[in-house]
């Protein structure tokens, strides 16, 4: 049984911004993944691709990996304001 934990299609918040981030710095989704794979996290250029397409759930170890080679807050990964509510 397929367990649904929102209705949206897409599964993550972040795929748009990641996207971004590693174009501004002109890394390839491979080498994203690779300097990801050196600082001890386990990424692929298949899991950056599904993270950008939003097919993919993020874990909160993986967002603050993401955060951190970025160096963005959760906020700011999130597109959230600190004047947000929700």
């Amino acid at each position: 049984m397929k367990i649904s934990y929102n209705s949206e299609t897409k599964k993550n918040l972040i795929g748009d911004t990641i996207r971004s981030l590693r174009k501004r710095r002109g890394l390839s989704q491979r080498a994203l993944a690779a300097k990801l794979q050196l600082n001890g996290y386990d990424f692929n250029d298949l899991t950056i691709l599904r993270i950008e397409k939003g097919t993919r759930l993020v874990t909160d170890i993986e967002l603050r990996a993401l955060c951190h080679f970025f160096n963005v807050t959760p906020n700011e990964m999130l597109s959230f304001d600190d004047t947000s509510t929700h």
